[in-house]
């Protein structure tokens, strides 16, 4: 078996930048960020990280916001191949972990039909980080012995969740990206067979100092949470009511949270 052959170019890092908190990214993700030539980072990457980075790195930020315009994924596959082909190291930072409804997969494919090396540094999850971030275990003996992280969104917007018959007995369901069809997530559940008074935790700003718990039940969770916006992680299962007994961060009530920035890109066509 043949491995592939790389010319001398430079070399991307995905680095998972974790759930939000700057101190849980892991040592080798802050080490590359330290020794990268250019950081191409994400909205939900915690803009504190840059802070570690060397005075000279290049950073270009490559947000994607709901609704607004954003950079494409073609010109952030375009960014990584251009710099790493001028020879950088590149650090491309993304919240979470990039191979966790990051599309590191489709930069990987684009890295790899371009011949660039690249490298996967795991990051930590949201969908692991804001249920202990609100005391909520994905799993407990006798209570759950399994849990499903699923998106709450489709690419096309247009997901009616017809095809949750397979979900619907998930122990621990974790959801991301689902804030916008809580509703209907929540009513399609019942509608499948869920029962109407199963636990639900929504988790906004998981790790932030202005984090905050919302708890109902698949009944009242659209009403109860009212207001919270992304990003947010939803938690469906018995053991989302262990949030009440087990919660222990304290987050800060007086913070706004760290502020996020939103700079578009403009200076690569797609």
């Amino acid at each position: 078996m043949s491995e592939q052959k790389y010319p001398a170019y430079g070399k991307v890092y995905l680095v998972g930048a974790g759930p939000g908190d700057p101190e849980l990214i892991t040592v080798k993700g802050s080490n590359i960020l330290q020794e990268a030539d250019v950081i191409v980072y994400d909205r939900l990457a915690n803009p504190e990280l840059l802070s570690i980075t060397s005075e000279e790195s290049e950073h270009i930020y490559v947000g994607k916001r709901p609704g607004k315009p954003s950079v494409s994924q073609k010109q952030i596959n375009h960014i990584l191949v251009t710099k790493a082909r001028e020879g950088k190291k590149v650090a491309r930072l993304k919240g979470g972990d990039s191979f966790v409804f990051g599309r590191g997969g489709e930069e990987c494919i684009a890295l790899k039909a371009a011949n660039v090396r690249y490298e996967v540094v795991p990051g930590i999850s949201s969908a692991l980080a804001a249920p202990a971030y609100a005391g909520i275990p994905v799993t407990h003996r006798k209570v759950a012995r399994s849990f499903t992280v699923v998106t709450g969104h489709t690419i096309k917007k247009s997901d009616s969740f017809e095809n949750w018959c397979h979900l619907v007995n998930s122990d621990t369901l974790v959801i991301l990206m689902g804030m916008r069809n809580l509703h209907k997530i929540a009513e399609q559940l019942v509608r499948l067979g869920r029962s109407e008074d199963t636990p639900v935790a929504v988790i906004q700003n998981a790790t932030y100092g202005d984090q905050k718990v919302v708890r109902g039940t698949l009944e009242t969770i659209a009403e109860e949470a009212e207001g919270l916006s992304s990003p947010a992680t939803i938690v469906v299962g018995e053991l989302a009511s262990q949030s009440r007994e087990l919660s222990w961060f304290q987050a800060d009530t007086g913070e706004t949270g760290v502020a996020r920035e939103d700079h578009i890109l403009t200076n690569f066509a797609g």
